[in-house]
């Protein structure tokens, strides 16, 4: 009997069908064996979770259900809100992951009329505008489930100024949802931050606002020697004349692990104590904690008052609008965008505010959290005093330092202890890890009237924020209240990649163009100054004097357009080292690659064929 032969075409097809065979059962195995592997292969390690976030979500105890929703059809002609969706979407899920089933992840297209958009508004989910068609876009996120009886917790916005810190506001979330009860919130303060019930008068609104993200606790300075471990966070308000026994109480709190916010002034205009009292002693209403700063590294001086022409608020004085170079409205180019405090605020205010620095030989870390522009300057807090009936009196003589001078900061160190010579039951003379505290110099911001509206509207007070105080005060308690994996969780990158190459062409052409500003600005100063010059002249030669102004706004206008040419000859440069740059990457990309690919391929093909045609 004659055995079958066995053809090559037919081996061939044989292989072709175990391999087919083959991949199947290795992608049928992965997607039940690696169904949870990932592999972040960017080069900020966007989609890796950070430790803080792993044990948030490695903490859960319940399980809870995230539900985002996102206006998919309202969001076609918006590709950069739909790939930051994208991320997000891709962090949640990877959450999910983790979570190992007590994470119920879930998208919602919450179409216009429908129950889906009910539900989102219901859950507090705000929508913006500028969809399609003019379609409302929502870009929310909700979580509910989570320990005891915790309300659902939501995101109403995925704002994309706050992409950095997406990872952190996911968290926060998850980490509300597994906390069983608000974080203890305990304020010591000498001012009138929470009113006085009998005589009517209402709590300061920043300070209200905060029953609802913590249980608040006042605290009397006088007597404190001693701070409840259960408070999650100590809020000082202008901390005066504080016995050596309550700051011990403070320094052995930070020392031992509790969260510290301080807010002291150099001249808090909300004190309600006399300047001098019925027996002559003079209270100057500044506040602060200088043993405790020593020991912090911290460098700050009560009796110093910054000022700052560039960022002055203008209020209105005697019938008359003023501008107050002490009352300061600082915008988002002297707020600090890279932390999670002040990363979203748009304005805060300040008055006679303070500053702070950090002492030579301190290894503490000061992270500013809002600055002064560099047209400031300091001055002694009395003048300060003293001009509040004419403020514009403190423009007189005004030399700006071009010192950026921190006002509100981060302080960041393993703390040691401002009394060594102690040695009471318990007593530490370090921190066991690296803690923060957030210093504000200045008080005043925390009144109604330096960020607060109040207007009467059907028996009810209308409160109208102008600025972000408010949010201020809020995100410090929200920071520092919650979890050390939330302080923990740092912002991300932003995933907008910059062409380095066209920002150093623009960055030349930019120093360019400043030095033909300067020559152009230089110029023109010159011949205004000429032509002043000849202004006396024409009372004794007037046809000479205006002939020869005539002959100098010639030569300016002439000038000018030369200049005006140069400039134009530098932008069409720039343009033109541009267009060649990107020329170059579409024949890299779009020609180049693939030729090489081809020719790649042609080469191969060839030199197997000869092979073949050698075998035969």
């Amino acid at each position: 009997m004659r055995k079958p032969h066995l053809t090559r075409s037919f081996l061939l097809r044989l292989s072709l069908a175990g391999v087919a065979l083959l991949f199947l059962v290795v992608i049928g195995v992965s997607s039940l064996s690696l169904r949870t592997a990932r592999v972040d292969l960017t080069a900020d390690r966007i989609y890796t979770l950070t430790p803080g976030t792993e044990k948030i979500v490695d903490g859960l105890r319940e399980p809870v259900t995230l539900t985002l929703y996102f206006s998919e059809h309202a969001t076609r002609d918006l590709p950069q809100l739909r790939s930051y969706e994208q991320r997000v979407q891709e962090m949640l899920r990877e959450m999910a992951v983790r979570a190992h089933g007590r994470i119920r992840f879930r998208v919602i297209d919450p179409v216009p009329y429908s129950d889906d958009e009910d539900a989102a508004q219901s859950y507090g989910l705000t929508p913006a505008t500028g969809g399609s068609n003019g379609e409302r876009v929502f870009f929310g996120l909700v979580g509910t489930g989570g320990q005891g009886e915790v309300p659902p917790q939501s995101i109403a916005f995925f704002d994309p100024a706050r992409e950095a810190f997406v990872e952190y506001d996911i968290a926060k979330l998850l980490y509300e949802l597994g906390m069983p009860k608000k974080p203890r919130l305990g304020i010591v303060s000498s001012l009138p931050v929470e009113g006085n019930l009998v005589i009517g008068e209402p709590a300061w609104a920043a300070v209200h606002q905060l029953d609802q993200l913590a249980d608040v606790v006042s605290i009397d300075p006088q007597g404190l020697t001693r701070i409840d471990p259960s408070i999650k966070l100590l809020l000082l308000i202008h901390p005066k004349k504080l016995s050596d026994d309550a700051l011990y109480a403070i320094d052995q709190y930070v020392l031992r692990g509790g969260r510290l916010a301080v807010f002291v002034d150099p001249d808090a205009e909300m004190d309600p104590a006399p300047l001098v009292d019925s027996h002559g002693v003079v209270d100057d209403h500044d506040s602060d904690l200088r043993r405790l700063f020593e020991a912090w590294g911290v460098v700050y001086d009560p009796a110093k008052v910054v000022l700052d022409r560039s960022q002055a608020l203008t209020i209105e004085l005697n019938g008359n609008t003023v501008a107050h170079p002490a009352m300061l409205g600082l915008g988002t180019q002297d707020l600090n965008h890279d932390d999670v405090v002040t990363a979203s605020l748009q304005r805060v205010n300040v008055s006679t505010a303070g500053f702070f620095d950090l002492a030579p030989d301190t290894r503490a870390r000061l992270l500013p959290l809002v600055q002064t522009s560099d047209d400031a300057m300091v001055v002694p807090a009395q003048r300060a005093r003293e001009a509040a009936a004419d403020p514009s009196s403190l423009l007189e003589n005004y030399q700006p330092t071009h010192d950026r001078y921190v006002l509100a900061a981060r302080l960041r160190d393993v703390f040691h202890t401002a009394f060594p010579e102690r040695h009471e039951a318990g007593h530490l003379n370090v921190a066991a890890a690296p803690g923060d505290i957030v210093l504000v110099a200045d008080t005043d911001m925390l009144s109604d009237r330096l960020w607060i509206d109040v207007q009467p509207l059907l028996g009810q007070q209308q409160l109208t924020p102008f600025a972000n105080n408010g949010d201020f005060v809020a995100n410090i308690v929200d920071n520092l209240g919650g979890s050390s994996e939330l302080l923990s969780i740092r912002g991300r990158a932003n995933l907008q990649r910059p062409f380095t190459k066209v920002r150093a062409l623009q960055a030349a052409a930019d120093r360019k163009f400043l030095a033909k500003k300067r020559e152009l600005e230089n110029e023109l100063y010159e011949t205004q100054r000429r032509l002043s010059e000849l202004q006396p002249a024409k009372g004794n030669t007037a046809g000479a004097a205006t002939a020869e102004q005539r002959r100098e706004v010639e030569k300016y206008l002439q000038r000018k357009l030369a200049i005006g040419k140069e400039l134009r000859d530098v932008q069409h440069q720039l343009n033109a080292e541009i267009d060649a740059l990107g020329l170059r990457l579409k024949f890299i990309g779009i020609v180049l690659v693939p030729a090489l690919v081809a020719l790649g391929g042609l080469i191969y093909g060839w030199r197997r064929s000869r092979r073949g045609r050698r075998t035969v």
